[in-house]
């Protein structure tokens, strides 16, 4: 099955001190290390970032249309512009995805709407395969005031990967480490083998 990808890094980085997606990470940045992952295979790549974030160059830029309401806006936003009939989805602050667990999420979708890992009980919602038709579900959550994207779960056909079965492809889970904090990025430059200058908002 062919697949777009969706990477969202549209969020305020509050956690963070600054803009998360343009932080480095071995080179480049966190939100250019996500498009290049993600779009090592999906047949087209569709960012949906802030009004006036500063986006590479190379793939289709989707506006949030509506500021503050967090990623299950964007979510819908960007699957709304795919052109394929499934996406894998990635945050930008989750820069140590492995593509052999997206492929591994890919081929796990079957005919259910949405495929997503457990992680220690909780599903990374933020790493995952969903369909197009999703984006209209997403859609209609945000007008009845959701704002979790965790809420899709319950109501589209779910398949939810156990983490644990990943680990022959991904031994320590890295793909779902995510940066919301100084702590957890100079973690995750640690992994990659990097290191930062200085620390955020230092």
């Amino acid at each position: 099955m062919t697949v777009s990808a969706v990477v969202l890094c549209g969020g305020r980085s509050t956690r963070m001190g600054r803009d998360k997606a343009s932080l480095p990470v071995g080179g480049e940045t966190m939100l250019a290390r996500a498009i290049r992952i993600a779009g090592s295979m999906a047949g087209e790549v569709i960012v949906v970032a802030r009004d006036g974030q500063e986006v590479p160059p190379g793939v289709t830029v989707v506006r949030d249309p509506v500021a503050g309401l967090g990623p299950l806006a964007g979510l819908a936003a960007g699957l709304g512009a795919i052109t394929t009939e499934a996406a894998v989805v990635v945050a930008c602050d989750m820069p140590l995805v492995r593509p052999a667990v997206l492929e591994r999420l890919v081929a796990s979708l079957g005919d259910h709407a949405i495929c997503v890992a457990d992680v220690d009980g909780h599903p990374s919602v933020l790493c995952g395969v969903y369909r197009k038709e999703v984006g209209g579900v997403a859609e209609g959550l945000l007008r009845d005031g959701e704002r979790r994207v965790t809420a899709l779960l319950d109501r589209v056909a779910t398949v939810r990967v156990d983490a644990a079965s990943l680990r022959d492809i991904d031994p320590d889970l890295d793909t779902f480490v995510s940066c919301d904090t100084p702590e957890a990025y100079q973690q995750a430059l640690l992994r990659t083998g990097t290191a930062a200058r200085r620390s955020p908002g230092a």
